[in-house]
């Protein structure tokens, strides 16, 4: 138990801390918030990258097949990746209506 409320901690502050950067450097507040569901796919699937462009069809339905298998327990924790991603972008908002340029 103490596991997973680390890793939800975790992976809120990581991608949070991510997006953040990654919105200062590219001054596109939502970026990491439209890439996140690839990033997601990435941990899910265990499929090499390269899968995706030489056997497309096998790939995706592997992908696809493995993304139906996940637990709740791993639902809340890549949720709260996400909820980091899109609290990252309020505050960066935030902070920019509020005179804060960053880069």
């Amino acid at each position: 138990m103490i596991q997973f409320v680390v890793s939800i901690l975790l992976f809120f502050v990581i991608f949070f801390g991510l997006a953040f950067i990654l919105n200062m450097l590219l001054r596109s507040t939502w970026l990491m918030a439209v890439i996140y569901p690839i990033i997601v796919l990435m941990i899910v699937d265990n499929i090499s990258t390269a899968n995706y462009f030489t056997g497309p069809g096998e790939a995706f339905s592997t992908a696809f097949s493995r993304l139906t298998e996940i637990t709740i327990a791993d639902i809340s924790i890549l949720g709260a990746g996400f909820i980091g991603t899109i609290v990252s972008g309020f505050v960066i908002k935030f902070l920019r209506k509020n005179g804060y340029q960053m880069f």
